[in-house]
């Protein structure tokens, strides 16, 4: 999210979540202030290997009440930020790229400093290439950490997705698969959300 009126209007379809991205290169990048919403809704701040400092004043000057690390950030980062943030209850995500296969061993050393995974499709930017991954891949899931999907999500995944938390409920799962995260495929351009697609998504969703 990134333009005012376009927040307001978002945030009246009640996500769980709402990302605001602070990586200058992306072009969702928030250079603003960001109107007043819901606090049922998690402002959700996206960083590319941003200092701990930085993450820390966002987070006070923007109300945020996620984080989610899309760089190389080490577990050990993400420790600190763990520890500087879990008196605020402030939820640490990590990203993880999915191309082809995926090693989940290493995501064994990040379980105990954060709060959810969110595995994306690998490509040139650091998400919002509008393209999913193999689904597949997380049947092998090992971890008991709960993650997000994201990764080129649009109306024409319903269905997939649907079939996906089925397998995971019949497999004792069903906790794990967390959030669908949706961002360019509902987007007019950069930053600026289709509020009807997002309504029909979520309508067609909550009917499945």
């Amino acid at each position: 999210m990134k333009q005012p009126e376009n927040v307001r209007e978002i945030a009246l379809l009640q996500p769980d979540y709402m990302g605001l991205i602070f990586y200058e290169q992306s072009p969702r990048f928030v250079a603003s202030e960001v109107p007043e919403i819901s606090s049922a809704i998690k402002k959700t701040g996206v960083f590319v290997d941003a200092s701990l400092d930085f993450i820390l004043k966002k987070v006070q000057s923007y109300k945020l009440k996620a984080i989610q690390l899309h760089g190389q950030e080490t577990a050990e980062f993400c420790r600190k930020l763990w520890d500087n943030l879990k008196d605020d209850n402030v939820e640490v995500i990590k990203v993880f790229s999915v191309k082809g296969g995926f090693d989940f061993s290493k995501l064994k050393e990040y379980e105990e400093v954060v709060d959810f995974f969110l595995f994306d499709t690998k490509g040139k930017n650091k998400g919002g290439n509008g393209v999913t991954f193999d689904w597949e891949v997380l049947k092998n899931y090992p971890s008991s950490t709960p993650f997000f999907l994201s990764g080129g999500i649009g109306l024409e995944e319903i269905e997939e997705i649907n079939e996906l938390m089925t397998w995971f409920q019949k497999n004792g799962k069903e906790n794990l698969l967390y959030a669908i995260d949706v961002n360019s495929r509902f987007e007019d351009e950069p930053g600026l959300k289709n509020v009807e697609k997002l309504q029909l998504f979520k309508d067609r969703f909550s009917n499945k």
